[in-house]
Order: C-alpha cells, then structure tokens, then sequence
C-alpha cells in the first residue's frame, strides 16, 4: 500500500503529493519520501540536495526561483512548520500552460507536498509566523544556472493571499519577463 496520495494539477507534471499517516498508541508516523513510491509523481531522480528554509515573518515572499539545464531540477517542498502559499509557475518553452501558475496551502496538519517539475519556477508566502519548508532536490545549486523571475510580475500575476510584508533585495531585483523570453528549453 503506498503512503502517498498523488494528484494532478491544471499545470502539466505539476503535482501535489498528500502524505498518509499512520498513528497508534504511542503517536504518529508520516513518510516524507520513498524514490519507488514518488516515482509516480514525476520524481525520477536521485536526491542530490535537500534544503531547509526557516522564514520568520507573516508575508513574507521567497522565489521564484529555477535552474536552467543542464542544471534544471525537480523539486518537492513540503511545509514542516507553520503555513505557506507554495507557487509554482511552468516556464518550460512550448507548453500549453506557459506562464500559468498553481498555488497550493502547505502545513504540517495537512501534509501536502508539492512535486514541482524541471522547468518550473518556485516560490512561497509565508501565512504564519515562524514557518518552516523542506526541499528536496534531484540537482545541487549551480549559481552559474540560476534563474529567477520577480514574485511581482504582472505577466504572471501570482494572487497572492497576503500583502506582501517582506521579500528580499535579491528577490525584489529579479527581472520582469518581457517579449524576449520564450521560456526554459529543457
């Protein structure tokens, strides 16, 4: 019997992994990730890096992030603490869901993931305070493939649930997309 509960998106190997938990007498016990199980859900790569954030203001924004190939990665974030609106938002060139994003609540309670293919950008707002993320990468980060698209963007035009109390000066500096971008080619 598998743990996890995979689920589509509107957005194209865009998925949300519900985690099944066991409980007993003495407490609980929740699979984070099994690479057979998660195979399923697009995750078909090896774990070369798991990342934890810990973000302490409500409203806070981080991302969007990406990594352009030959560096581009799945990732699968899930919320170990608090509660985030996690986005997602397909940049891959020539899909039909271009620029269209997905947003999805994480908390602990709910133990939802998000498997977030390659080609993909990635970002959250916090919707508590104290809020903590866990990621899981199939590539490390390479600075050198770093993308980035700014979480503002009216060409994307994230709703986010919040007014946005905090977002980095690196973030706040990532560029707008314009005409000339026609998306990750992967």
């Amino acid at each position: 019997m598998s743990r996890f509960d995979i689920a589509d998106t509107p957005l194209g190997g865009l998925k949300v992994v519900q985690r099944r938990i066991l409980t007993d007498e003495r407490g609980s016990l929740c699979r984070l990730f099994c690479a057979e199980e998660l195979e399923a859900a697009g995750f078909d790569a090896p774990i070369a890096q798991i990342n934890h954030s810990c973000t302490t203001r409500r409203g806070t924004v981080r991302g969007l992030h990406f990594q352009y190939p030959p560096h581009a990665e799945i990732k699968m974030i899930s919320c170990l603490h608090g509660e985030v609106f996690d986005v997602a938002v397909d940049l891959r060139h020539g899909s039909p869901t271009f620029l269209r994003w997905y947003g999805k609540v994480l908390t602990a309670e709910n133990r939802a993931s998000l498997v977030i293919p390659r080609g993909f950008a990635h970002g959250f707002q916090t919707l508590a305070e104290d809020c903590e993320l866990l990621y899981l990468h199939t590539r490390a980060y390479s600075s050198d493939a770093e993308g980035a698209v700014n979480a503002q963007d009216p060409s994307v035009a994230i709703a986010w649930p919040l007014a946005i109390a905090a977002l980095s000066e690196r973030d706040r500096s990532h560029p707008f997309l314009d005409d000339q971008f026609s998306g990750v080619r992967l």
